[in-house]
């Protein structure tokens, strides 16, 4: 395998999809042959354009489109390559030419797939504004770079820093790199120091810490296992802050360990129209330091699709926190909050459950659930253009947030969980921002609610990545 030097090919492999692929029976009705039946010897796969990248992960990429033996499968297996190339964000662009073998020592029925290639010269810079990431009503400057295929074997390296005006700031460096060659399977490092406040609590928080990951995918859907080790310096937000929240204040060191298993099946993560979400989290805090817990979540989600372009979403998400020595609380920034336009509509932002003058203060477990109807919006303005960016929302959200008493069976406190719950519903309209947010601007009705909830009748606005 080595580079050539040719004209850049004036299709893609898009094109070639669009071309040879047909029907579900695999015949093309434009051509008068089954392209399953059309016998193919790849005489060679040329790659042009390649720099730093090695050797050793191109071939191993591209090797098996040497072994198709029919038209079809020749494509199939081109398109794959490029995929693959695109996972590993080898080069900053992949184009597929597909040709007769020219020559005498072409063979019959040989192809060449010339792959042409266009590497980074540079790191990628990115730099923005976010309003409230880490502070209400604050401005942050969010500096990132992100450097791929940095040695020249899909590893990715990225380097963020975030200033919040009029207080501290952020930085992190992290580093992964894909094993043998495979995208989906890889391992990283990555050491951090954020910022964060939490005016719902009235706390702010710094933390330093550095971490370990090991991604890789199995038939029940893709896993995460990462080590953290973490310092945390807590301290009071203002003057207002609760003597609850204050007692807590100070250093902690937590040592933990997670497991993450996602089954994603959704066509769209912004705003899916059809499929379902599994997502199964696990940690263990207790590996060292002075933090001990075991910590249980789970989300799901279902997208059912109906007539008229609407589709209906049913959603359900709990937690349950435990503790590890009964002499020793958990902390307030490991426990669970509830409320806001992203969660349990109709109250204010994590403004759900127990509260001391005015602070929420969370608790160890949890549960959430809503019913959506998304709609066109009426008489469909824009249908095929803009328009199609909206929809009408309909929506019943329900839940509760409580502390588990070890001291009542499990019966008890499902009980005490399952008869305080609080109801909203609502309407209103979303908005996709793009393949990276949405925005939710709804009126809400809370039915039910409990002494100490931050109640948040009328419009309410949110903007983020996952809702439920």
């Amino acid at each position: 395998m080595g580079a050539v030097h040719a004209k850049a090919p004036e299709t893609t492999m898009e094109s070639h999809r669009t071309q040879f692929e047909g029907p579900s029976n695999d015949t093309d009705p434009n051509f008068n042959f089954d392209i399953r039946t059309v016998p193919v010897k790849v005489d060679r796969v040329v790659i042009d354009g390649v720099g730093k990248t090695k050797n050793d992960i191109l071939e191993k990429t591209l090797k098996p489109v040497l072994s198709a033996t029919n038209f079809k499968e020749m494509v199939e297996k081109s398109t794959q390559a490029k995929i693959v190339l695109e996972k590993l964000e080898l080069f900053k662009k992949v184009d597929i030419l597909i040709d007769t073998s020219k020559g005498k020592n072409a063979s019959t029925n040989g192809y060449e797939v010339q792959y042409h290639v266009e590497e980074r010269k540079y790191p990628i810079l990115n730099v923005k504004m976010e309003l409230g990431a880490h502070s209400a009503n604050e401005s942050d400057v969010v500096v990132r770079m992100k450097s791929p295929n940095l040695f020249g074997r899909g590893e990715l390296c990225t380097l963020d820093y975030s200033r919040v005006f009029k207080d501290d700031g952020g930085y992190g460096f992290q580093f992964s790199k894909p094993i043998n060659g495979d995208p989906d399977i890889r391992i990283g490092a990555n050491v951090y120091k954020g910022y964060a406040e939490f005016p719902w609590s009235s706390f702010k928080e710094i933390s330093r810490g550095t971490a370990l990951h090991l991604m890789f995918p199995t038939i029940l859907g893709s896993h995460c296992l990462k080590w953290e080790g973490v310092w945390r310096e807590m301290r009071a937000l203002n003057r207002n802050t609760s003597f609850a929240v204050r007692e807590q204040s100070g250093h902690t060191l937590k040592s933990s360990i997670q497991h993450v298993l996602m089954r994603d099946r959704r066509d769209d993560k912004i705003l899916p129209t059809k499929g379902y979400l599994v997502k199964l989290t696990q940690e263990y805090a207790g590996l060292g330091g002075n933090v001990e817990f075991v910590k249980n979540d789970v989300e799901l989600q279902y997208n059912l699709p109906l007539v008229f372009d609407s589709i209906i979403q049913l959603s359900l998400a709990g937690g349950i926190l435990t503790k590890i020595d009964q002499n020793k609380d958990i902390k307030i920034n490991d426990r669970y909050f509830l409320g806001g336009p992203l969660t349990l509509r109709g109250f204010t932002v994590n403004g759900v459950g127990p509260h001391s003058d005015g602070n929420a203060l969370g608790a160890d477990a949890y549960w959430l659930s809503g019913l959506h109807l998304y709609t066109p919006l009426p008489f469909r303005p824009g249908k095929g253009g803009f328009g199609e960016m909206f929809r009408s929302h309909f929506f019943v959200t329900a839940g509760n947030l409580g502390n588990v008493n070890l001291m009542e069976t499990a019966k008890e406190n499902f009980k005490n969980l399952t008869e305080t719950f609080r109801l909203s519903y609502g309407l209103g309209v979303v908005l996709r921002l793009g393949g990276i947010a949405r925005l939710e601007i709804n009126y809400v009705i809370p039915v039910r609610s409990q002494n100490g909830d931050n109640v948040d009748r009328g419009f309410q606005y949110g903007i983020g990545i996952s809702f439920l």
